[in-house]
């Protein structure tokens, strides 16, 4: 069965960590396409989004993002969004809902997502 929107990316989480879930049904179906183009790599960035969605060291590969785009709403709640590069084109993009402790992803992308494209 594939994942839809509201399910978790992965199993519960652990002591400590972040519950990694999808946002909507097309985060849901590009991670299972990011998943099959960059494996190892979506895993490490899954492994970040469960014990440290939001670094106090950011890379250029790891990020809030910026402007416009830097918070989004999920369920009437605004949150920063923050950015994974995956690969050279693929993203990550999530909300962090700091109060439940959850990540929200709202984009997978094996390109760079649309709304960059300005």
């Amino acid at each position: 069965m594939s994942p839809k929107r509201g399910d978790r990316a992965a199993p519960p989480p652990g002591q400590g960590e972040w519950d990694v879930r999808f946002a909507t049904g097309e985060a849901a179906k590009g991670w299972e396409q990011l998943s099959t183009q960059a494996a190892t790599n979506t895993r490490a960035a899954w492994l970040v989004m469960r014990t440290d969605p939001a670094p106090a060291t950011r890379t250029e590969r790891h990020h809030p993002l910026k402007g416009e785009l830097a918070h989004g709403t999920h369920r009437g709640q605004t949150m920063d969004r923050w950015q994974i590069e995956v690969t050279a084109g693929g993203r990550i993009w999530y909300l962090l809902d700091v109060e439940r402790r959850t990540v929200w992803i709202t984009v997978a992308s094996t390109g760079h997502p649309k709304a960059t494209d300005r």
